[in-house]
């Protein structure tokens, strides 16, 4: 009987994990999985060696007061698989600890698929060379990184952005209904990030933008989309803001936004996917981002610029990120209908460009891409 383990590190890897692992279970009846992951993944039945809170770490600053235990759960986790020995090990994410563990367990004979594609293409290109001796096969998320991967002598394999997922359409008119939103008035969907540090840092941030934005734009009304861990942290940050924190609600009230103040990530692709015009904003630590600036390689951090042929969101980071910005930046997408239209093209855009290949579900693309592997003779090199 087949074992995969899993590996997740932060939410947005559990959320795949959780869809990965449905449908690895719909193409291999019977399959058995182990690892460390999230409720979505345990949902589906994984059993997690350790709470997978403890990996998601960002930054340098973050890292460094966690770093025994880090090391500590690295060497639980690759005594766990090769006391199991599992026909593969699917790496989600969080490269950081993911790919440390792939290498360890690699060279000891166990298959490795790493799911998402480090963006080494945007900074330190150098660690190709790592990753190359660390995974048998990548999966990658952007339709232009397996050429890059592949000049590196990496097999990797375009699958799809699992957002496309979850980028159901929402009803706001249900949400309006539900928050008794008046009539005529605006929605501001707000979403400040899922990490604690981000939180810390974008939190009051945000939360004077919004400030401002409520004497310039009367009748605003911003909405906080967030996960249920989180709720009663913005709740006491922001007082009167409503806070969503299920899948649906959140569908809804993308859907009922006439734009969007985003913190920089894979969430600027859930709000572009829901064709919500949107301002992405980003602080980090200053010792992490003094580091980052020397070696990124890419003029843009939105996904949603990299990927369409024109630019079209605004991005404020670090020192440029202040309350003032923000709102000024909201304020023209609200009033200014061709700047709002500009990002709706660019939004269509890159839908196309992240659509999985045969039509497929990303996470149908990625199972296959796994059973496939483990079929092909032969296990770590």
């Amino acid at each position: 009987m087949t074992l995969i383990y899993l590996v997740a590190g932060e939410a947005s890897g559990d959320v795949l994990g959780g869809r990965l692992m449905a449908s690895l279970a719909a193409r291999r009846p019977g399959v058995r999985f182990a690892g460390i992951g999230g409720p979505r993944m345990a949902e589906q039945g994984l059993a997690s060696l350790f709470p997978m809170e403890e990996l998601a770490l960002m930054g340098l600053a973050e890292v460094l007061p966690s770093l025994p235990r880090l090391i500590r759960r690295l060497g639980e986790a690759e005594a766990d698989i090769l006391a199991k020995r599992p026909d593969v090990l699917v790496t989600i994410d969080a490269p950081s600890f993911a790919l440390r563990l792939a290498g360890r367990v690699r060279r000891k004979g166990v298959r490795v698929v790493h799911y998402v594609a480090p963006q080494v293409w945007a900074w330190r290109p150098g660690r190709v060379r790592k990753i190359a001796a660390r995974v048998d096969r990548l999966l990658c998320l952007l339709p232009f990184e397996p050429a890059f991967f592949a000049s590196a002598g990496i097999e990797a394999r375009f699958v799809g952005h699992p957002v496309l997922e979850g980028a159901v359409p929402g009803d706001g008119e249900s949400f309006r209904r539900r928050h008794g939103v008046a009539e005529g008035a605006r929605v501001l969907a707000v979403m400040p990030g899922s990490r604690q540090g981000e939180l810390a840092r974008h939190l009051p941030l945000f939360g004077a933008a919004l400030e401002r934005l409520r004497t310039r734009v009367p009748g605003l009304v911003p909405v906080a989309l967030s996960l249920p861990h989180h709720k009663e942290r913005i709740a006491r940050a922001w007082p009167g803001v409503p806070v969503v924190d299920d899948d649906q609600g959140k569908r809804d009230a993308l859907a009922a936004a006439a734009a969007a103040l985003v913190k920089s990530g894979t969430s600027s692709l859930e709000v572009a996917l829901a064709g919500v015009p949107q301002v992405v904003a980003w602080r980090g630590n200053r010792l992490t981002v003094a580091i980052v600036r020397r070696l990124v390689r890419v003029r843009h951090a939105s996904l949603v610029n990299l990927l369409a042929t024109e630019p079209a969101v605004p991005e404020l980071l670090q020192e440029n990120a202040t309350p003032e910005a923000l709102a000024a930046a909201v304020t023209t997408l609200l009033t200014d209908r061709a700047a709002a239209a500009a990002q709706r093209r660019a939004c269509a855009e890159v839908r196309a460009a992240l659509a999985a290949p045969g039509g497929r579900a990303p996470s149908e693309a990625a199972a296959e891409a796994i059973l496939e592997r483990l079929e092909q003779p032969g296990g770590a090199c």
